[in-house]
């Protein structure tokens, strides 16, 4: 099984486990899960049994989190069903 040290150094991996997808964010696994809970991170993909988190939808989501100084604002029209 390919694993991400198998490839060679000039070719980065575009997916990742939960652990290796937080470590790209320099978090723990458990805070990386909380973030996917509360939407602020985004959901793996499922193959097979494992899951695979989208290495550019985690940077993605990373750039859009506010900075320190700013709030992130509920969303109103996410209550109208």
């Amino acid at each position: 099984m390919a694993r991400q040290h198998d490839l060679p150094p000039s070719l980065a991996p575009i997916g990742a486990g939960r652990e290796t997808a937080a470590a790209y964010l320099s978090l723990s696994a458990g805070k990386f899960q909380d973030l996917v809970n509360r939407g602020l991170m985004p959901k793996p993909k499922r193959i097979d049994g494992r899951l695979i988190w989208d290495l550019e939808e985690v940077r993605l989501a990373f750039k859009s989190l506010p900075l320190e100084d700013e709030t992130i604002e509920p969303n109103p029209w996410d209550d109208v069903p």
